[in-house]
């Protein structure tokens, strides 16, 4: 197609995302009051004297400053939520705009990369929740004796929309690494010998990505990335296995030879050709250096050793 076609298709695609995340932003807003619920259960709140006693005083007290502080919260977990719930319909649109420009191959690796990614993005979704009271629990007990810690309901908004967006992403980073496999750009072998640096990468990216500095928020999130690295390691060698089946020569680098059969094939035996007719001789005049031409006849038969070079 023509560029103002591409353009066009873009745009029909990008209104299409839009309409489905405003519908699915517009029915989490009706239930916006659940939703609130949900993200606020892993503060620590002292309703009881038991809850009291176990988070020793230290509680947190949401509170709403401004008039309209509360119709910004709500509108801001509307949209939030429309999102992650129009993620299958704005993935589709995504791939039906590239799907037309790649090779059947290429169709069936990001087909793969649509199906896995949504599931390993939800988990990292599940694991943020499961992190969240821990490490609210950790801020909340710098706060200093006899204070109360007073939240604005957008600040912790902030806070967990981060930290489920970078363990959502954070679960991607395994399917990019089998992707590369797949496509030839980098071997099992390699991301096996990375693994050290791998794993210090992660725990260095767990430990800055998480808002509380205890050590159990950052296993929380390195834990599943080590665990998710080495299954895509062993995906990537047994992919590279498969191709080595199929074609002796996958494994080779862009500069480095390919295997040459030297072996000696045995040579058939002597081959009677016939001749069509006997070559007419020459009527130049020969050098007088030159020996005299032999007069004698060329055979209509000849008997000749082929050789295998011949």
């Amino acid at each position: 197609m023509a560029l103002a076609d591409h353009l066009r298709e873009l745009r029909n695609r990008v209104v299409k995302s839009v309409l489905a995340i405003v519908l699915f932003a517009a029915i989490a807003a009706v239930y916006h009051k659940g939703i609130e619920h949900f993200l606020l259960q892993p503060l620590p709140q002292c309703n009881t004297k038991a809850a009291a006693d176990q988070y020793h005083g230290r509680c947190a007290q949401v509170s709403n400053i401004g008039l309209t502080a509360g119709f910004n919260w709500m509108l801001k977990v509307a949209l939030t939520a429309g999102v992650v719930a129009a993620v299958p319909v704005w993935l589709y649109q995504v791939w039906a705009f590239v799907a037309p420009g790649l090779h059947r191959h290429e169709k069936k690796y990001a087909v793969l990369f649509m199906v896995c990614g949504a599931p390993l993005f939800l988990a990292g979704v599940g694991c943020a929740i499961m992190v969240m009271p821990t490490m609210v629990e950790m801020l909340i007990s710098f706060t200093p004796n006899d204070t109360t810690p007073i939240l604005p309901p957008e600040d912790y908004f902030d806070i967990a929309t981060r930290m489920v967006l970078v363990f959502g992403l954070a679960f991607e980073f395994p399917l990019l690494l089998v992707m590369l496999n797949l496509v030839g750009i980098v071997t099992g072998k390699r991301l096996l010998s990375w693994w050290r640096g791998m794993v210090m990468a992660i725990t260095v990216f767990a430990a800055f990505a998480t808002p509380g500095a205890d050590p159990v928020s950052m296993l929380l999130l390195s834990a599943p990335i080590w665990a998710l690295y080495f299954v895509a390691v062993a995906i990537a060698l047994f992919n590279d296995k498969r191709k080595a089946r199929r074609n002796p020569d996958a494994g080779l680098d862009d500069e480095e030879a390919s295997h040459l059969d030297l072996s000696v094939q045995p040579v058939a035996g002597a081959e009677s050709v016939q001749a069509s007719a006997a070559p007419a001789a020459s009527s130049a005049p020969a050098a007088s250096s030159a020996p005299a031409a032999s007069s004698a006849p060329v055979p209509a038969a000849r008997h000749e050793q082929l050789d295998d070079i011949t």
